[in-house]
């Protein structure tokens, strides 16, 4: 994608590769798969004028543009609110919608190619009970030509028709602050990939990237486990993170952001006095520091003995009983997040 955005600009979202396999699909009247693993039409709202952001007043995110209902929402605590016409910090009516989700990849391809029968699976458009199976059986019927949506069109599904399946933003995931961004951006193009050529027909995906020679990426090309497997372990023994070492992940909320940090570093302070056989990483914020109006802290634990560091946070939290009521802990956590 790299090439593609210094040949057509920074705002391509199908590349001509995927736009010309969509193309013969269609004329072909096979079927194809489009995946971005981000729902909404716009990830970021933001001021040319002063360069304020539209954020969530409950969590350290921006606000998604949904353009069919017209309103930027949160997708952690659900706040949202109408897309404002103007600035709320300098009064500019100079508001720029940046990145892109599900919503605006669907908008594109019905821009691109007016006479398909588009559809779009992702929280937005399957609220409604049993809408899910009633898009999924029209799609299986032959009734819709090209299935937009996240992760959830990604498994499990059986269509014979399918002869494409292109990934928008493939390494959307991989710039997430968790040691398992690679293993689950390699799941998912795995599993998507899938989704073609599972009839008489032989399928192809369309992999859009900025990191080609990633290795999750390009070994989820290949569809080779084992050397990712290979690769991933060896990522793993060197940075001491899971199965190279037990991992506990511990969350400090609170009221205030000084608070948590507060509680967080007494917290360490004891287990660190504790046993010289794991480390404590920690405190700092976590990715998401606020969330749903709490603020959060974080610490890990890393070592090779479960119940020792088990052992030791209890006692820590054995004398603090409100602070206990704060605390989330997760022992090897599938997200950091």
């Amino acid at each position: 994608m790299r090439e593609e955005f210094a040949s057509e600009g920074p705002d391509v979202i199908l590349s001509r590769a995927l736009s010309e396999g969509l193309a013969a699909r269609l004329e072909r009247k096979e079927q194809a798969i489009v995946l971005l693993n981000r729902r909404g039409f716009a990830t970021v709202v933001f001021c040319r004028q002063c360069g304020a952001t539209l954020e969530c007043p409950n969590c350290s995110v921006s606000l998604t543009v949904h353009k069919r209902i017209n309103r930027a929402r949160c997708h952690y605590c659900n706040y949202s609110m109408a897309v404002p016409k103007t600035c709320a910090n300098c009064a500019g009516p100079y508001l720029e919608q940046v990145g892109f989700g599900t919503e605006r990849v669907e908008e594109e391809i019905l821009a691109q190619f007016p006479d398909a029968r588009v559809a779009r699976v992702d929280r937005d458009t399957i609220r409604r009970r049993g809408a899910i199976v009633g898009l999924l059986s029209r799609f299986a019927a032959g009734e819709i030509d090209i299935l937009v949506g996240t992760q959830m069109i990604a498994k499990g599904h059986d269509f014979p028709r399918v002869t494409l399946v292109g990934v928008v933003s493939a390494d959307v995931g991989l710039g997430l602050a968790d040691f398992r961004a690679a293993e689950r951006t390699f799941q998912l193009l795995t599993q998507v990939a899938g989704r073609a050529g599972r009839g008489e027909i032989l399928g192809e995906a369309i992999v859009q990237t900025i990191y080609p020679n990633h290795y999750s990426i390009r070994h989820a090309c290949r569809q080779d486990y084992h050397a990712f497997f290979a690769e991933e372990l060896n990522y793993r023994k060197a940075m001491r993170y899971p199965p190279a070492v037990a991992l506990i992940n511990v969350v400090i909320k609170a009221r205030t952001s000084a608070g948590a940090m507060e509680d967080a570093t007494d917290l360490v302070n004891d287990l660190r006095s504790g046993s010289d056989t794991y480390r404590v990483l920690g405190p700092a914020p976590a990715p998401l520091s606020r969330l749903k109006g709490e603020h959060r802290a974080q610490v890990f634990l890393k070592g090779t003995h479960r119940a020792t560091m088990r052992t030791a946070l209890l006692a820590a939290l054995a004398g603090k009983p409100e602070l206990r009521r704060r605390v989330v802990i997760d022992v090897d956590p599938m997200t950091v997040l």
